[in-house]
């Protein structure tokens, strides 16, 4: 009878996946454990559960082969705690009291499979052979996702969507010749990297890069952030210091939530962006600044200068080039790349070589709507990565909101009574503006409605207002 010659690639496989022995009969172990060990399985026989599961939180394993009926505990009590250590363990229970009905109870709790004793071993090798295989695969896949997530960073950006593709090649294009750039869109969305980029592919790359968060200041404070001031200028000014203009003179400054400032300081931002002029406070002296300058808003610039809270010429000088940065809801095909990018980082800070999530957790990161955006999902992988102790983040690991989150119909189900159709208009109309912080033009254009409508609805809610307290 001609042997069949053992394919390399089975070998292999097999050496990548090492096998813990589980049995409360030493017999038992000893004889599983020689016939896997010429298979070419990397194995460890044990008749203890507790040091089974110790292998299992160390990664010594990657499947268990654990009889069903153990004096210390059962089958399905290990199952639960090994998939608790490592919820991509793999476990194949053994029993010799097989039944279909148990069988699929086991595959049910998260048993790969479930054999009969005596052990088939012809059957063992299949199955093991299948799951040297699939973790084989993973692992390519694994190695093919890292060097497709170094292939679709920009400048330290991580996106495929067409979307982000769309501001990567923007900030391309621009960032050789701006001297003036708004960056927009929702908070945690990213703006300060794309900045970090513009900066980075710039002729000044070499120079500085200074950052002011317009929105943690009062107006004196920032303007002497700014500007700087000179000594005896104001109490508490006890030396003459040059602000962030003079600071990254011949560089670049990033204005952070530039919508937050006050009418008298954009005048003052006027002056810098038209004249690349700087006067520091309590001084009459007029300083050039060779600047390159980039402001981010989380606000609808042009709705604040319809409302006459910024300037509109201002406005225009900044916005010569904008780039728009989409939320996360946006570009939801980013999600998976984020992930893997946030967890490699975080892999890499605590010290945790992370497998990666199991199904449930991607599902439950997939399914949440991330009004944080970016910053929101680095945050819950962040702290994931803390908490978790297996090679795989499980939804356990994710933070309360996550791990149970709440259908919206029901809770609108329980809330719901009757209202007339005035009252559920005027609520609904609430709720937008709400959405949009008070902007009238924007909640205008989510009602689908003209502005003209929207202020006759909300003058007339007032004056029912008005008329219901007297």
């Amino acid at each position: 009878m001609e042997m069949v010659e053992e394919k390399p690639a089975v070998g292999l496989a097999r050496k990548n996946l090492p096998v813990c022995i589980l049995d409360d009969e030493a017999d038992q172990v000893e004889l599983s454990s020689e016939k896997l060990t010429k298979l070419g399985f990397p194995t460890f026989g044990t008749t203890n559960p507790q040091e089974a599961l110790q292998q299992i939180r160390v990664g010594n394993c990657r499947a268990v082969l654990a009889d069903f009926k153990m004096p210390e505990m059962d089958g399905f009590a290990f199952l639960e705690r090994a998939l608790q250590c490592d919820p991509g363990m793999y476990v194949v229970l053994v029993t010799g009291f097989y039944s279909v009905d148990s069988a699929i109870e086991a595959v049910k709790r998260g048993a790969y499979d479930y054999l009969c004793k005596p052990i088939d071993f012809a059957r063992l090798t299949k199955t093991l052979d299948e799951l040297a295989e699939l973790f084989s695969q993973k692992s390519q896949v694994r190695s093919l996702e890292e060097q497709l997530l170094s292939n679709l960073q920009f400048q330290g950006i991580v996106g495929r969507s067409p979307a982000m593709l769309e501001v990567f090649d923007l900030a391309r294009k621009v960032a050789r010749h701006y001297s003036n750039v708004l960056i927009s869109g929702p908070t945690g969305s990213g703006k300060e990297l794309v900045a970090r980029a513009l900066h980075q592919m710039s002729p000044v790359a070499q120079e500085r890069f200074a950052v002011c968060n317009c929105s943690a200041l009062v107006d004196t404070l920032l303007e002497s952030q700014l500007f700087g001031h000179i000594r005896g200028s104001f109490t508490g000014a006890n030396e003459t210091r040059a602000g962030l203009f003079e600071f990254a003179d011949g560089g670049t400054v990033f204005l952070d939530e530039v919508g937050e400032t006050s009418l008298p300081m954009q005048a003052k931002l006027l002056r810098v962006v038209q004249n690349r002029e700087i006067q520091r406070v309590g001084s009459p002296e007029l300083k050039k600044v060779d600047i390159r300058l980039i402001a981010a808003t989380n606000r609808d610039l042009r709705a604040e200068v319809l409302a006459g809270r910024f300037r509109e010429d201002l406005f225009y000088r900044l916005s010569s080039i904008e780039i728009r940065v989409p939320g996360l809801s946006q570009r939801p095909e980013d999600i998976p790349l984020l992930i893997q990018h946030f967890l490699r980082k975080y892999s890499e800070a605590y010290g945790k070589p992370f497998q990666g999530l199991t199904r449930r957790a991607q599902i439950a990161l997939l399914q949440h709507d991330w009004p944080g955006n970016v910053r929101e999902l680095e945050n819950v992988i962040s702290s994931a990565a803390i908490t978790a102790n297996a090679d795989f983040i499980d939804v356990g690991d994710l933070p309360a909101n996550l791990q149970k989150p709440l259908r919206r119909s029901s809770a609108l189900e329980e809330n719901w009574r009757p209202l007339p159709l005035d009252e559920v208009r005027s609520s609904h109309i609430e709720r937008v503006l709400d959405m949009c912080n008070g902007n009238r033009v924007r909640a205008s254009q989510v009602l689908g409605i003209g502005r003209t409508s929207l202020y006759r609805f909300l003058k007339r809610s007032n004056k029912k207002a008005v008329a219901k307290g007297a």
